[in-house]
């Protein structure tokens, strides 16, 4: 199943690579995009078996809206309109978010890596707000002896590879407000992810809101929870706001996407 992803998502780069002059690119990133399709048409399985319906709901989706994109795609490679254009810019996109998550999800060495960097990081974070720390495994730091255990979803990984791809996929714009662009989101989602690890092991270890499990339920999946949709709001909007082309390449595939929904229905 692996396989499968890594297919689409090597394409989908090589398509977003070549030069313009190439019409060859949009069978390739069509063809990317069928393979993205296949791989979450294989997902709903799992999410049905422990009755996790909304995540079911999602890939089913996101399978139907990748066929739909690969078939505007592969369509695109006999347009003469520069509008298609967006979906090459779309495939960059996906390829970036898709490699750089997958990359470390699924490289054991690469996961590894990135899960006890953040641990050490984060235990010196806790350390200088003054909280007694310790580490208690390569993936663990314990305060007041309440150990808490890191794992890729506490690494920002996902966040940081979303704003990867969509910077990458701004390719008119100056690499001077792509560096800006990169510099007020990543490593600002880094930074705070540090921060909201120390506060979710301070508040577990101390029991600052009732038991320890309470206090880690209301931390990690309320307070915390709760500010980092607020920063990621404001993120996206000075990315956005850094990078107008962005806004265009959204805008340019929902308006493509109507049309050939449109052109399908009306037939």
């Amino acid at each position: 199943m692996i396989e499968i992803l890594w297919i689409s998502l090597i394409l989908l780069a090589v398509a977003s690579m070549l030069p313009k002059t190439y019409n060859s690119r949009f069978v390739i990133g069509g063809t990317g995009w069928i393979f993205l399709s296949i791989y979450w048409s294989l997902q709903p399985g799992p999410y049905f078996k422990i009755q996790d319906y909304i995540n079911a709901f999602l890939v089913i989706a996101a399978s139907i809206i990748s066929l739909f994109i690969a078939y505007i795609t592969l369509k695109a490679r006999d347009k003469k309109e520069s509008g298609y254009e967006v979906f090459i810019s779309l495939s960059r996109a996906a390829s970036v978010v898709g490699l750089l998550y997958f990359l470390f999800a699924e490289i054991g060495f690469l996961n590894t890596r990135i899960i006890s960097t953040v641990t050490d990081q984060a235990i010196w974070v806790t350390g200088r707000f003054g909280v007694p720390v310790e580490q208690v495994a390569w993936n663990q730091l314990a305060v007041n002896g309440m150990a808490v255990e890191i794992i890729l979803a506490c690494t920002a990984i996902e966040s940081i590879a979303l704003f990867s791809g969509i910077i990458s996929s701004a390719t008119a714009a100056p690499a001077a407000r792509k560096l800006k662009a990169f510099m007020i989101s990543v490593p600002v989602i880094y930074i705070l992810n540090l921060q909201r690890l120390a506060f979710t092991a301070s508040a577990y270890g101390f029991s600052w809101f009732g038991t320890p499990d309470e206090s880690f339920h209301i931390s990690e999946h309320i307070i915390t929870k709760g500010g980092s949709l607020l920063a990621l709001f404001l993120i996206s909007y000075m990315v956005l706001k850094t990078l107008p082309e962005v806004s265009d390449m959204i805008d340019g595939a929902l308006k493509m996407m109507k049309i050939e929904f449109n052109r399908l229905t009306v037939r």
